[in-house]
C-alpha cells in the first residue's frame, strides 16, 4: 500500500486553506458538501458538532437545534458572516474536547484525523462525547487513488500535489478503529476520479470520470466519506430523551454565541 505519510510532518494548516482555495480545492469541497448534506439530513436529536474546516458546511441540512462548530487549535478563529453555519461557535483541542461524555448526538470530522498528530487518539476523544447510537462522519483523502499516487511521487521531488502536512489514512484504517470502538459502519462513498492537476481552472471537464468511477473504479476515488453509529450493547434506549444541552466541561472559558455577531469576523472567545 502507498503511504502518503510525510517523514516530518508539521500539520499547518495554511497550505490546506490554501489548496482550499485552488480549483481542485474547490471541486473537492463541492463533492463533500453533497455528501455531507445526504448523511446528515436523517440524523436526528439535541446536540450536533462540527469539528474544524469551517470552510465546509456539514451540517448546513441537519436539523439538530443546536448545532456547534469547534475550531481547532490551530485555526484562526475569525468567521466571515457567510462561514457561519452553526449556532454556537467555540475553539479548543482536538485531544481535549470541551464536552461531557456521551453529551453529543451527531460529530462531523471533515479531514480531522489526518491532520492530527495522533488520529487514534483524537478519534477516541470523539467517541468520548458521542452518545450511543449516535453518527460520526468522517471525510479525508484517499491514499490509494490518483491524486494519493501523485501525492507519492510528487512528495519525491518535493512537489506534492496535495497539503503536505496532512497524514492521509486510508479508509480500511479508519473502519478498523471504528470497528475496536464499537462502530458500525452505516453509509460510505467514494468520488472525486478527475486527474489531479494543478492548473487553476473548472474541472467541469472530468465530469465523466466521476460517472465512470463510481460505477467501475468506486474505491479509488481521491476522498471517500464514511458514516457510522455507536453502539453500545448494553444501553437499551426506552420512550422519549429529555432535551438537554451538551454539558460543557467546568473549565471552560466563554462559549460565543453568533446569532448577534459582527457580520465582518468572530471575536476571540477561546476555550482554554
Amino acid at each position: 500500500m502507498i503511504s502518503s505519510e510525510p517523514e516530518n510532518a508539521n500539520y499547518s494548516l495554511e497550505e490546506w486553506n490554501e489548496w482550499l482555495a485552488t480549483a481542485t480545492g474547490q471541486y473537492a469541497l463541492n463533492w463533500e458538501q453533497k455528501q455531507f448534506n445526504k448523511v446528515v439530513d436523517d440524523t436526528f436529536g439535541f446536540d450536533a458538532l462540527q469539528i474544524g474546516m469551517p470552510s465546509l458546511n456539514c451540517l448546513a441540512d441537519n436539523r439538530i437545534p443546536n448545532r456547534w462548530l469547534m475550531l481547532l487549535d490551530s485555526q484562526p478563529n475569525k468567521l466571515t458572516a457567510d462561514k457561519k453555519p452553526v449556532s454556537t461557535i467555540c475553539q479548543a483541542s482536538i485531544y481535549d474536547l470541551p464536552f461531557a461524555n456521551e453529551s453529543i448526538d451527531l460529530i462531523a470530522l471533515p479531514h480531522v484525523l489526518e491532520f492530527s498528530e495522533n488520529p487514534h487518539e483524537a478519534l477516541r476523544e470523539v467517541h468520548r462525547i458521542l452518545r450511543p447510537e449516535g453518527r460520526i462522519v468522517i471525510s479525508g483523502f484517499n491514499p490509494m487513488s490518483l491524486w494519493g499516487i501523485r501525492q507519492y511521487t510528487g512528495r519525491m521531488f518535493h512537489q506534492p500535489f496535495l497539503p503536505e502536512s496532512g497524514r492521509f489514512i486510508s479508509h480500511l484504517r479508519i473502519k478498523d478503529w471504528l470497528n475496536l470502538l464499537n462502530y458500525s459502519i452505516d453509509r460510505g462513498k467514494f468520488g472525486c476520479y478527475a486527474f489531479p492537476s494543478k492548473k487553476n481552472q473548472p474541472l467541469q471537464e472530468f465530469t465523466f470520470l466521476d460517472k465512470a468511477g463510481d460505477r467501475w473504479w468506486p474505491f479509488f476515488g481521491s476522498v471517500f466519506m464514511m458514516s457510522a453509529i455507536k453502539r453500545n450493547p448494553a444501553v437499551r434506549l426506552v420512550g422519549k430523551i429529555k432535551s438537554q444541552r451538551p454539558l460543557l466541561k467546568p473549565q471552560l472559558a466563554t462559549v460565543q454565541q453568533t446569532n448577534n455577531l459582527p457580520s465582518n469576523e468572530l471575536k476571540n472567545h477561546s476555550i482554554k
